[in-house]
């Protein structure tokens, strides 16, 4: 494929979610793309409860009711967004369940996971100083990932290459990697209340930003 491959792609809003455990980049990624896509990005990270964040940050694994009111938040984010200018979400993402529940937040939802080396994942996590989640946690996020599998719309994508990269990749496959349909899909867990103003609000846009700030997850 020849030319620059968004020239290829559908006119409908962009719907990404950039997976993987901590310390993968999906942050970084997320931000670039969305540059690249002249799309809002976010980090999921940021609608964590202040319990979850305190949680994490004394080392104490996320269990799932933790996660589900998370994830309605983010699922939010992405009926939002399809309703705006699309957008591209850093979200963990680790289990194929989750992973279904933010798909049948909005059509059209497909996944980019960052994949690394056990030692490449623990090297950067490290060498983070101002991120809450400790890389102690990581080893509970390699065991939580369920890696992508048939029937959901997904790639994945080496984080030891330069994000320069890894994007222009992403943006390849997205060229002729179809929209999904998800009307087979349907939500597990019911919206926490106010769920949609919070999404609302986090994706507000203010004289014209289209970035929300976050950390690398």
């Amino acid at each position: 494929m020849t030319g620059d491959p968004i020239d290829a792609m559908s006119h409908e809003q962009p719907l990404i979610v950039v997976m993987g455990v901590s310390a993968a980049g999906k942050s970084t990624v997320a931000a670039a793309l969305a540059a690249r896509l002249n799309t809002p990005w976010l980090d999921a990270d940021d609608l964590h409860p202040v319990p979850n964040l305190e949680k994490m940050a004394a080392g104490v694994p996320l269990d799932d009711s933790d996660r589900w009111p998370w994830l309605d938040l983010v699922g939010d984010a992405l009926g939002v967004a399809a309703r705006r200018d699309g957008i591209v979400i850093a979200c963990s993402a680790l289990r194929h369940t989750y992973r279904d529940h933010l798909r049948a937040s909005a059509h059209g939802v497909r996944f980019l996971h960052l994949h690394g080396s056990r030692e490449l994942l623990l090297s950067r996590a490290a060498a983070r100083h101002d991120h809450f989640m400790p890389a102690s946690l990581l080893d509970s996020q390699i065991s939580a990932l369920e890696p992508l599998r048939g029937g959901e719309p997904g790639a994945r994508f080496d984080v030891a290459l330069p994000v320069d990269d890894v994007v222009e990749a992403a943006l390849a496959w997205m060229a002729v990697s179809p929209v999904p349909h998800t009307d087979h899909i349907t939500r597990n867990a019911t919206p926490a209340p106010g769920a949609g103003r919070t999404a609302e609000n986090r994706l507000s846009v203010a004289d014209g930003e289209r970035t929300s700030e976050g950390t690398e997850s």
